[in-house]
């Protein structure tokens, strides 16, 4: 039964200090849908008995079938905790009602734009704990030694994101911010179980406990003596091992054997009461219950998020702030939900807001737009609740307001004219891969258009473009990506209505090599003006300092060419005539003007375009391709396959090392993303399916070949893209531009 109604959600949601929000991130296959069934069933929105089976958060029918999450999903849950849970907590609260706004995020890197990951506090859960005792019969010293690892790793990453404003990141069971857990199984446990339960053996308070059972601690129950260090006598051993990981092996095993009549004094022992018809259970379903009962997973959780994740209370004060990270389809086709989190003040049912979208400029028009929000839902996973405001610290979902959002903005106050927007999340993947669609049906045109323009809206990372030629280019972060935005665009947002794609095309880029061999010049049609040009390649750093937005179009044209002249060695002037970036205004290409005897621009432009054309072609140009970094996971015997397949698809490994303790290797490759096709497939077929590679972008690298060479790799790349494009085939050479110049 589910235990709360939308009034007492809306009711808890005043309560800031009783207010968590959560994501849970992890790689894809460890078990973050699972585990967080477990949470789920607590709230009583499905069966304790399913969890784990039923992924509740996997909403969509291809979610189910791939057995992955494709896109993140949102879920408030209501819980009342014990005085007794929460007798050690020192924090602010009101009463023992919490809300958790819980965001299951996909662990695919190709839908790495659904997680978030700025300014966030961590708390840990080591996950398919089950394994130690089921299947790899681990002891417990060198469990410890694995865990141990595996923290310190995570730790290790996290310290990389280290903030003033957040203090130490790391994590640490001594602490309890971390837990130990089964999700399959819905059962998990942090230090703090166990200490309540020995703490007054030892006749020590719990944090006292919690310590002695992580780290160098060992007990001996011959002498009943802790001590800094393994004694070598057979009866001493860590405290870890001891009182947590032997008594859990134990009750495991004597379920796993039906050894009945020594497991009901166990569990008398221990204070656990099983239900009647739950001791007729045999094997690992009685494992199940009787673990679920000891341990719930959802109390370690909920003591991890409530103890140690921050409350919304700090972020009350003050108008309206709402950051719309993403939309979400709606079940009435072409309507989308604007899913965000409000981070000061309220939204209401009705309430004129100021939206302000990714390119809004404080004090100018463009994209800025004041509309009143229709209707305010809290997202319930598959369902929707109506509530008549939502404030600040909780996530909410708004209607009316999809027309004039694309993929983000900020709301604030209808009045509030001085607000900045809050500032777009960078993504770690980038839309690389690309395909062209057509309808299958010419009268289906219409659909396609409508169709691609509510992709583009539903999907933070997919980029819909129409190219010179007419074609509709559908731009993804990789193949699966790319293969989930077609159905959804077939499906969803053209009502079935069949299309044709291309095979996968993937993205370059232009450079040149050094600058131009001698200053080409073009005269414009009515022979009056001149234009001189030269390319070269910028200096080593400008690029990243323009994309990182340290160099730009708006800066103070003194501060610019500061930078430009101390860090790049610019001359002074020539930084202060800076014409455009480009592409788009803001890329991290420039025309810097040397002259300037401005004219119109029917005389200006053709003779720019030729000019700049003959620039590149003197300075040798290459072609820029995007690089995938690989990260595989696989057994020694594996590794011939994975390196053949690797060196047929001009890959190549930089690292290779075996994780300690297993006897997986973790291998890191580059390969360029237009050999990726397949290439998963490929790498499972080498090595009977013991491989497991993640693809992300990495880079872009310089392509050797000259695309200038007749038959070079780079040269039948270029025929084949202006082929696709509609150009002419074959490139016109430069002496045929020296004759026009």
């Amino acid at each position: 039964m589910v235990k709360f109604t939308a009034d007492e959600l809306r009711r808890i949601m005043d309560y800031k200090h009783n207010i968590r929000n959560m994501s849970v991130i992890a790689h894809v296959d460890h078990g973050k849908s699972t585990l967080t069934d477990s949470l789920v069933a607590a709230a009583g929105i499905i069966a304790q008995e399913v969890a784990g089976d039923v992924r509740m958060t996997d909403t969509r029918a291809d979610e189910a079938e791939r057995g992955i999450t494709i896109k993140s999903t949102g879920i408030s849950l209501y819980y009342e905790m014990s005085d007794e849970s929460l007798k050690s907590y020192k924090g602010e609260r009101h009463g023992n009602e919490y809300l958790i706004n819980l965001i299951d995020s996909p662990g695919h890197v190709d839908f790495s734009s659904e997680a978030l990951g700025e300014r966030i506090r961590p708390v840990l859960t080591v996950n398919k704990m089950d394994r130690c005792f089921l299947e790899l019969q681990v002891d417990g010293e060198e469990a410890y030694q694995t865990f141990q690892r595996v923290i310190e790793n995570a730790n290790v990453i996290m310290a990389t994101y280290e903030d003033p404003l957040l203090g130490d990141v790391q994590v640490y069971p001594e602490k309890g911010t971390v837990a130990f857990s089964a999700g399959l199984h819905g059962w998990a446990f942090t230090l703090t179980n166990f200490a309540k339960m020995y703490a007054s053996k030892f006749g020590v308070d719990e944090s006292k406990m919690m310590e002695r059972l992580w780290g160098e601690n060992f007990f001996d129950p011959a002498t009943k003596k802790w001590t800094g260090k393994n004694t070598g006598s057979p009866t001493c051993k860590r405290g870890f091992v001891q009182f947590c990981y032997e008594p859990i092996k134990q009750i495991i095993n004597t379920c796993m054997n039906d050894q009945k009549d020594k497991l009901w004094p166990m569990l008398q022992k221990l204070g656990v009461a099983m239900k009647s018809e739950e001791k007729d259970l045999m094997g690992k379903a009685l494992m199940k219950r009787v673990m679920q009962t000891w341990l719930p997973a959802s109390n370690a959780l909920l003591e991890m998020m409530i103890f140690h994740l921050p409350s919304p209370s700090k972020a009350q004060k003050g108008p309206l702030m709402l950051y719309v990270s993403k939309m979400i389809p709606a079940s009435d086709k072409g309507r989308f939900f604007a899913f965000g989190r409000v981070f000061s003040g309220k939204v209401s049912t009705g309430l004129k807001v100021r939206i302000m979208g990714p390119n809004y400029v404080p004090g100018e028009k463009k994209d800025l737009y004041v509309k009143s929000v229709q209707r305010t839902v809290i997202w319930m996973g598959k369902r929707q609740e109506t509530v008549e405001d939502v404030p600040c610290g909780n996530t909410v979902a708004m209607v009316g307001l999809d027309q004039f959002i694309t993929k983000n903005a900020t709301l604030t106050n209808e009045k509030e004219v001085d607000a900045h927007p809050i500032r777009a999340m960078k993504f770690s993947v980038s839309p690389v891969v690309r395909v062209a669609v057509q309808c299958k049906v010419a009268s289906d045109l219409p659909k396609l258009v409508e169709g691609l323009k509510r992709l583009a809206k539903s999907d933070p990372m997919v980029v819909c473009s129409i190219e010179e030629s007419g074609e509709h280019i559908i731009a993804g972060a990789g193949e699966l990506h790319l293969e989930i935005c077609l159905k959804d665009l077939q499906d969803d947002f053209m009502g079935g209505a069949e299309i044709i794609k291309s095979d996968p095309v993937v993205s370059f880029r232009e450079t040149v090599l050094e600058k131009s061999s001698r200053t080409v010049m073009s005269k414009s049609p009515n022979k009056h003006n001149r234009l001189y040009m030269e390319a070269r390649p910028m200096e080593e750093g400008l690029a990243e300092a323009i994309d990182d937005g340290r160099v730009g179009p708006r800066d103070d044209p003194k501060v610019r060419s500061k930078i430009l002249s101390e860090e790049f060695g610019w001359d002074k002037d020539l930084a202060k005539k800076i014409w455009c970036f480009g592409p788009e205004t803001t890329g991290p290409n420039m025309v810097v003007d040397m002259y300037a005897i401005h004219r119109g621009g029917g005389q200006v432009i053709p003779t720019a375009r030729r000019v700049i054309y003959a620039s590149q072609l003197t300075a040798k140009p290459r072609l820029l391709e995007p690089v995938y970094l690989v990260e595989i996971q696989a057994p020694e015997n594996a590794l011939g396959g994975i390196y053949s397949v690797l060196n047929q698809k001009r890959g190549h490994v930089f690292e290779e090392m075996q994780r300690p303790g297993t006897p997986l290797y973790n291998i890191k490759a580059y390969l360029p993303v237009i050999e990726s096709f397949g290439f998963s497939s490929t790498l499972r077929a080498a090595t009977s399916g013991q491989a497991f590679p993640q693809c992300v972008f990495d880079h872009w690298e310089m392509m050797s070949s000259d695309p200038l060479e007749s038959g070079s790799q780079a040269a039948t790349l270029v025929t084949e893209i202006r082929k696709r494009k509609g150009l002419k085939e074959q490139m016109t050479p430069l002496s045929e531009f020296e004759d026009k110049l």
